[in-house]
């Protein structure tokens, strides 16, 4: 009789770590989402994406062994693909008859104040010798809409995460203090604005959406429509900002100059979400259909960025040192004060 002997793998296949890393980035993100519905959590403007950042970096910092390395692919799958996925899903919650409704002063200021923002951002980085994604990524989420444009701009530069976690981090700081400090000098009579006015203000000068209905219902309920609709149009211009970034890093690729050299690429979730712009202009989705989609887009963006923490190491974030901090600042700085001077220049010329 032979005896046949028969050898056992006992290695897991590449799947199953894959899921085993997507599933624990699911529940980091339905424990954020759950957090970020108590009461004093929704008191300061604190999204879920921020909890789950928080989270994530939690976890790998705390945790003694960090993460298994074979969750590293679903992880990934989270932080990149999906991510790209719920940006372009973003564009569902603006519409092109809101953009209108703020008019030229709106639009204007909203446009100087993104533009403004990324060119000082990244003088001030050169300044401070900081590197050049860092500093963009931090310009971005301070002049864009605060972690999600991090998390886009992360996506096309293919920055390294702790680079996107230090730049959300300062988007949470000085977001929030915004939140708490507009409406203290609003009350003591330092920014002399009508409602329309001060809530254009408000929608070009504070980072996180979020953060700004927090701040904008404090002062004057009556002012958060305009400030919404004025974040939303620096959201809109995430779309031509991404474009241009692609097309210039593709131009810095090796071989770019060379005949032939292919195209510059164009990321295909900024044209969706151009396209789900243009979608939501027509109003041809039921509403509870958009409630859901934006339900399941924010669990998506939260999902994307409890990735992005299990992703980020402290040792690096320590890197960064303190001149990220005082870029972040300086921007705020500039948000607050640029951003009301230039609210009052619009209102006088357009």
């Amino acid at each position: 009789m032979t005896t046949v002997a028969h050898s056992l793998d006992s290695t897991p296949p590449a799947w199953r770590g894959k899921a085993d890393g997507l599933l624990f980035v699911l529940l980091l993100a339905l424990a954020a989402t759950q957090a970020a519905q108590t009461s004093w959590l929704q008191g300061m403007g604190v999204s879920p994406l921020i909890v789950a950042i928080v989270l994530g970096a939690a976890y790998t910092n705390l945790m003694p062994g960090g993460l298994p390395a074979n969750w590293a692919d679903g992880v990934n799958l989270a932080a990149r693909r999906l991510l790209r996925i719920a940006v372009a899903f973003y564009g569902l919650r603006l519409s092109l008859q809101e953009l209108m409704s703020v008019g030229a002063v709106g639009l204007g200021v909203a446009a100087a104040m993104v533009l403004g923002t990324l060119g000082l951002g990244l003088a001030l980085g050169r300044l401070l010798r900081i590197d050049r994604e860092t500093a963009l990524l931090t310009a971005a989420g301070s002049a864009i809409c605060g972690a999600a444009a991090v998390l886009a701009f992360e996506s096309t530069t293919r920055a390294a995460p702790h680079k996107s976690a230090v730049a959300v981090a300062t988007v949470v700081l000085f977001g929030t203090l915004s939140m708490f400090l507009y409406p203290v000098m609003y009350h003591a009579g330092w920014f002399a604005l009508d409602t329309t006015a001060l809530g254009i203000f408000i929608g070009a000068s504070v980072h996180e959406v979020a953060q700004v209905v927090a701040a904008a219902s404090a002062i004057d309920p009556a002012a958060t429509h305009a400030a919404t609709i004025v974040k939303m149009a620096r959201v809109a211009m995430l779309v031509p900002l991404l474009l241009i970034l692609g097309m210039w890093l593709a131009r810095r690729a090796p071989g770019a100059n060379e005949a032939g050299a292919a195209k510059p690429p164009v990321p295909w979730f900024v044209l969706g979400f151009l396209a789900l712009v243009v979608v939501n202009s027509l109003d041809i989705l039921p509403m509870a259909w958009m409630s859901a989609i934006h339900a399941a887009d924010t669990f998506a963006l939260t999902m994307a960025m409890a990735a992005l923490g299990l992703e980020t190491r402290a040792s690096r974030m320590r890197q960064a040192g303190p001149r990220v901090l005082l870029l972040a600042l300086l921007l705020f700085v500039w948000l607050m004060a640029g951003g009301y001077g230039v609210t009052r220049l619009a209102l006088a010329w357009l």
